[in-house]
């Protein structure tokens, strides 16, 4: 069963508007390096529940917030604490314990 969240032009604002931090997944489906990163980033919505939100946004399905976010390559990673952005992160082979990290010095 799915942990994270589907991001989405929608409801991104709602959704990083949160007091725990919010980790959110820049993804698409035709990138290798998001296929690496999608299961780890998957697995930490699992452990840091409660803790922490996890989200994934599919870029080609959502072009507003990625834009918005100057969202260059991807998968781009980032870590957002009331509305605010705190962390960015990019590439598809960042450890499961630092992005875990990065999330929790947040919390």
């Amino acid at each position: 069963m799915a942990n994270y969240v589907v991001a989405t032009d929608a409801n991104f604002q709602e959704l990083i508007n949160s007091d725990k931090p919010v980790l959110v997944d820049f993804w698409a489906e035709w990138c290798g390096p998001c296929k690496m990163i999608g299961p780890v980033v998957e697995e930490l919505a699992g452990d840091l529940e409660g803790q922490a939100v996890v989200a994934k946004m599919d870029v080609d399905a959502n072009s507003v917030v990625p834009s918005t976010l100057g969202i260059r390559s991807i998968p781009t990673l980032m870590i957002f604490k009331n509305g605010e952005l705190v962390e960015r992160m990019v590439g598809g082979n960042i450890p499961k314990a630092v992005l875990s990290q990065n999330v929790l010095k947040h919390a």
